[in-house]
């Protein structure tokens, strides 16, 4: 599994989500339970992964609806 992002941002999780699951793309997203358990606090970011033979299409998945910047930092 590769990482695409962490983030704590819902709306940008569940986008992201859908585009990949849109594009035939399995995805999941780790430490979601972690993450309500610590409350609102943000602490701890859910991680968005893929297959690793999956990461190059869904980098161009996201890259077309245009969320390539949010993917910087995990290149």
């Amino acid at each position: 599994m590769k990482e695409l992002l962490r983030t704590n941002d819902p709306a940008l999780i569940s986008f992201i989500e859908a585009t990949l699951k849109g594009a035939a793309i399995p995805v999941m997203i780790l430490d979601a339970n972690t993450s309500i358990i610590e409350g609102s606090i943000g602490a701890i970011p859910r991680r968005i992964v893929v297959k690793d033979e999956n990461l190059s299409a869904a980098r161009q998945a996201l890259d077309r609806v245009g969320l390539a910047d949010e993917l910087d930092g995990t290149r």
